[in-house]
């Protein structure tokens, strides 16, 4: 694809994080590019949610470098980066319980953007999204409250959808769900990419990530222990059994 020839979307340089004195990513260097699908992998307590949050700005000690789209937005606010266009999904859902299904996608409501070519990114509205998560389309005037919790992680992608990212963060998007709405999350994913938005999900089932990785980074104690094409991953049983437990 002629995307994989420009700049990475996101080029993150040496990325070390801390909670509080502990240490927990160090020199992380990684890319994400235009319309590919990247799975950073690893056991639980391999900093995979750590880097997420980095990414977005949500910790409060780290150093080195975040580039997205260009821009250095190593030391922005989380809104303004969320603003630029990079929705997060984080593992603990977050959804405003309190709120109806149609209330919370409103509340990730951003305007549609385009590309710097000028090419349009398409805009996810909820009548969208129902159709590509049926089961929220059954209930959009549900409390979140009562919903269960694979229903919740769909409505925490479709309101990150709402703001018409141009790269998606899912943490652990497998996580505690039916293998139905993970059949449904792999092909949100694969939709998404193939409209050309990144995506860029922290996993440690291998057969989902699988199904839609373009390629792996793989996480041991905050360092990267390995880098490559889903395949190679798949291929190299040491890895796999050493860091994945696989």
């Amino acid at each position: 694809m002629h995307e994989t020839q420009q700049s990475p979307l996101l080029e993150v340089r040496g990325l070390s994080a801390w909670y509080g004195g502990a240490h927990i990513l160090f020199d992380l260097d990684l890319t994400v590019k235009r319309g590919e699908v990247v799975s950073l992998m690893g056991r639980n307590g391999a900093g995979k949610s750590t880097t997420f949050l980095a990414l977005m700005g949500l910790l409060p000690r780290k150093s080195g470098t975040v580039h997205f789209m260009g821009t250095d937005i190593s030391n922005a606010e989380p809104y303004a980066i969320a603003q630029r266009g990079i929705g997060f999904v984080p593992e603990d859902r977050r959804i405003f319980t309190d709120l109806t299904v149609m209330e919370n996608l409103n509340v990730g409501r951003q305007p549609a953007r385009n590309w710097p070519d000028g090419t349009p990114l398409p805009a996810w509205t909820p009548e969208r999204l129902f159709a590509l998560f049926p089961n929220l389309a059954e209930m959009p005037n549900r409390s979140a409250a009562r919903m269960s919790g694979g229903e919740q992680q769909m409505l925490t992608v479709a309101r990150a959808l709402m703001g018409n990212p141009y790269l998606v963060l899912l943490d652990e998007p497998s996580e505690g769900i039916a293998p139905v709405i993970a059949d449904e999350m792999v092909a949100m994913i694969l939709q998404l990419k193939a409209q050309g938005v990144s995506v860029l999900l922290s996993e440690q089932n291998m057969h989902f990530a699988e199904r839609v990785s373009d390629r792996a980074y793989v996480l041991e104690k905050g360092h990267i222990r390995f880098s490559g094409s889903m395949q190679a991953l798949q291929a190299d049983a040491t890895v796999r059994a050493t860091f994945l437990g696989v």
